[in-house]
């Protein structure tokens, strides 16, 4: 048998690496959500009159992770054992600014108790953003909470709407949520981004990821249709600088580009997806129809 000369072995040898590399890659699957969460905001209308029958139907959807907004009079270890029950988790749940600001230790208390690895504050009452050293109060006893937070092992952290994004006067002309993200220690406060309200005020979620790389390790996760015959239902959540009107729809029914955001998540450091709709036509319905569009979703 002939001896292979160097030319040829080398030619035949990245020939082969080529075939390899390209049968790795067309094998390799694109990503997709492991584990698909809800934030029960979303049928809180339900949670009022049937706790446990409702986290059971969340969980029969297909949902794998909830986030409580409140535990509508049920305590922490009835809260943990439902949710074994249904084989949920409870990564995380949302509080109010006074709960931060006066009852933070009985929140982490029972947090501890539910398997919360997270804490999120969804708001700033508009009287306190107005006031001249509003937002660096706020900034300011987020870095206690996130401090206090860390030391019993759970992540605090701020949810966004889109008032964030209006210039402030009282910080110069600058927006908010840039102040917070700069005024608070990214160790001790993650940032929840709201996904749907960022992409309302007009941002660019992707240039936040790349900014702020791993700052945003949970995110809500709902759509948007611009319609200027809807009302100002959400000016409240707006704020000032949306000028179009619009209506929330079901993930995959609006006009954000989720292929393209989870493209980023990796950037973003997301680890929690929460479908949310702040006013569903039909709850139930709704969190299916978003639920199968997340599941199916590869990017």
């Amino acid at each position: 048998m002939r001896l292979m000369n160097r030319r040829t072995f080398i030619s035949t040898s990245i020939a082969a690496a080529l075939t390899t590399s390209r049968t790795s890659l067309a094998a390799d699957p694109a990503h997709h959500i492991d584990r698909v969460g809800v934030q029960l905001y979303t049928v809180r209308g339900a949670m009022k009159s049937d706790f446990e029958g409702t986290i059971a139907k969340v969980a029969a959807t297909g949902y794998k992770e909830v986030e409580f907004a409140g535990y509508f009079d049920h305590s922490p270890k009835d809260v943990r054992a439902i949710l074994d029950k249904n084989g949920l988790a409870a990564p995380s749940c949302h509080v109010g600014y006074d709960v931060v600001e006066k009852k933070w230790s009985e929140a982490l208390d029972a947090a501890k108790i539910v398997g919360h690895g997270y804490i999120i504050c969804p708001w700033i009452d508009e009287k306190q953003r107005k006031e001249p050293d509003g937002w660096k109060r706020a900034a300011d006893l987020f870095n206690r909470a996130g401090e206090a937070s860390k030391k019993a092992g759970i992540q605090f952290g701020y949810h966004n709407h889109s008032f964030e994004f209006d210039p402030a006067d009282s910080l110069g002309g600058k927006l908010p949520y840039d102040f917070l993200l700069a005024e608070t220690d990214p160790k001790l406060v993650a940032m929840e981004m709201d996904l749907c309200w960022i992409s309302v005020a007009g941002q660019d979620p992707l240039a936040y990821f790349e900014r702020h790389s791993g700052r945003f390790p949970l995110v809500h996760v709902k759509d948007w249709v611009k319609d200027a015959s809807s009302s100002s239902g959400y000016q409240g959540a707006m704020g000032q600088s949306v000028k179009y009107g619009g209506r929330m729809a079901d993930v995959g029914r609006g006009s954000i580009n989720w292929k393209n955001l989870f493209a980023h998540s990796g950037k973003a450091g997301i680890k929690h997806y929460f479908v949310e709709n702040d006013d569903p036509k039909s709850a139930f319905d709704d969190i299916k129809i978003s639920y199968d569009y997340l599941h199916n979703l590869q990017f």
